[in-house]
């Protein structure tokens, strides 16, 4: 059986994923045994009532009690075992065990950000402990994204102007992919991430690692980390090459031509306008695609990325 698993689905890797293929499963099997019998049947009354001659004449059948009631009865209760079975998974996906460890996720075009509770930022890189429950607690900053992770059977769409909510857990340690399933813009299909699952001390030990700085003696240092960690090179090179935006390689004092046809020198006013209000002056031959980063970033955040793009040669 496993082996028929895997050709329709990928591996299941958590708690509740294989109920739901459990299901699935059902539901193909009970539709390809009524295809099977529907078809032998109509193929079975083609041959006995074929007409031999003209002479044939066509009975008159009035009804048959038996048959009505099973047709009616035998279609019933299957509605009511998958109702049933179904809404017994979704209140099992929908209610997150009061242990879980909360995620907050972030979705924008085109990368996923996850927030920890220490401050740690990870982007495109889900970290969780293997065998507890996950709650992801999950926004957008521009139009409505979907996070999906097809080894969990996992899907919930991300809102901008509102939280979603999900959870999974994962018993083993191991690697998944998370999908947009929302179409969201140019690079939509490129927009992914992964989940890592840790053994609880291997968890532990990155937490820490990755623990928000308190005392950034650096900006340079810190306004690299921010770049990162908010996947601002998702759409913005380190080598030249232009993207969804234009390229930070010798941005700082340079001069662009905007959409408008004027000439707009790139210094410290002109990025930090760019990140709170990226559709005030938009680059000729760009798409007015980044999102705000108003009230996400701090003055001394902005400020350290500033000091980063400066060193970008």
């Amino acid at each position: 059986m496993n082996w028929f698993n895997e050709f329709n689905l990928p591996e299941a890797k958590s708690t509740y994923a294989s109920d739901v293929d459990a299901l699935f499963f059902f539901l193909n099997a009970t539709s390809f045994i009524i295809l099977i019998g529907t078809t032998i049947t109509v193929i079975y009354f083609i041959i006995r009532y074929k007409r031999k001659s003209d002479d044939d004449v066509t009975p008159l059948i009035t009804h048959n009690t038996q048959l009505e009631i099973a047709w009616a009865v035998i279609p019933l209760i299957l509605v009511l075992i998958v109702f049933g079975w179904g809404f017994k998974g979704h209140l099992t996906m929908r209610n997150v065990p009061e242990t879980a460890y909360e995620v907050k996720v972030t979705g924008f075009k085109w990368a996923w950000r996850f927030s920890y509770a220490n401050g740690a930022v990870s982007p495109n890189e889900l970290h969780v402990p293997a065998g507890r429950p996950i709650k992801l607690v999950m926004s957008s900053t521009d139009v409505i994204h979907s996070f999906f992770v097809p080894d969990y059977r996992m899907k919930q769409d991300v809102v901008p102007g509102r939280y979603t909510t999900a959870w999974f857990e994962a018993p083993e340690p191991g690697e998944s992919i998370v999908f947009c399933t929302e179409y969201c813009g140019t690079s939509h299909s490129n927009m992914m991430a992964k989940v890592i699952v840790h053994e609880q001390a291997d968890f532990d030990l990155w937490l820490a690692s990755n623990k928000a700085p308190t005392n950034i003696q650096n900006p340079i240092e810190y306004g690299e980390k921010m770049v990162t960690d908010n996947a601002c090179l998702t759409c913005h090179s380190l080598d030249g090459s232009a993207l969804v935006g234009p390229s930070f390689v010798g941005l700082f004092g340079r001069d662009g031509e905007m959409a408008d046809g004027t000439i707009v020198t790139a210094d410290e006013n002109y990025i930090r306008e760019s990140i709170l209000n990226p559709q005030a002056k938009i680059v000729k031959g760009y798409a007015p695609v980044m999102p705000t980063y108003q009230g996400a970033f701090a003055d001394e955040q902005i400020d350290a990325i500033i000091e980063y793009l400066k060193t970008v040669k």
